[in-house]
């Protein structure tokens, strides 16, 4: 699992274990998840490549940073969305696409029913956000579709990756780094994360 980063860090795993507890309220639920975003925000920032400047402060001119390619957001729908407040508040000029991916939950393959994001994709640094990746079908597609719309410069963001996912998306993608804040176990026969912490978007918006 060459393009797998996992995040150690004391505060993502007090964070998951809220998120995995069952009796967690769902404004809990969405506090831990944003936190866990935040960090993940801030790893993935180690990598963005900077354009420098001058900066007069108070008291001298000194050197500083911009970034120096747009950062571009798309969030799998709907879990994704959860994430993107903790993004944008990290990376403020970014700018955010949608991408509808939906699960066949008798074959687990996925469907795209939404796609609106910003233009010129091959000059962006594209994060993809998608807190589970299980089987890897959904982020599999999303950046086939994403590549196939001039996106060249990628990277999964996601809170809790199932080795199966993590296998698909390097077989299919391998240029994609992918980073997250736990590797579980394995999936169920129903495709769902070991031990997990049951649906992502279910638990933050309150569907079950």
């Amino acid at each position: 699992m060459k393009n797998l980063n996992i995040l150690e860090n004391s505060l993502i795993k007090r964070d998951l274990t809220y998120l995995r507890d069952e009796r967690t309220r769902q404004y809990q639920f969405r506090l831990a998840l944003r936190r866990i975003a935040f960090i993940l925000a801030a790893e993935i920032g180690k990598n963005l490549e900077l354009d420098e400047l001058e900066v007069k402060t108070p008291l001298e001119i000194t050197k500083g940073y911009s970034m120096k390619q747009q950062i571009v957001f798309i969030p799998v729908l709907r879990a994704g969305l959860s994430m993107v407040n903790s993004f944008i508040e990290m990376m403020p000029k970014a700018k955010v696409g949608h991408i509808g991916m939906e699960r066949n939950e008798e074959t687990l393959k996925p469907r795209t029913y939404y796609y609106k994001t910003p233009k010129n994709l091959d000059k962006s640094k594209v994060i993809v956000l998608d807190p589970m990746l299980a089987t890897g079908g959904s982020a599999s597609a999303a950046f086939s579709f994403l590549k196939e719309h001039g996106a060249n410069n990628c990277v999964l963001a996601s809170l809790i990756a199932a080795p199966e996912g993590v296998k698909r998306m390097e077989h299919d993608h391998p240029d994609i780094p992918i980073f997250t804040a736990v590797l579980d176990r394995e999936l169920n026969e129903n495709g769902y994360i070991l031990p997990g912490l049951g649906d992502a978007g279910d638990r933050t918006f309150g569907t079950l």
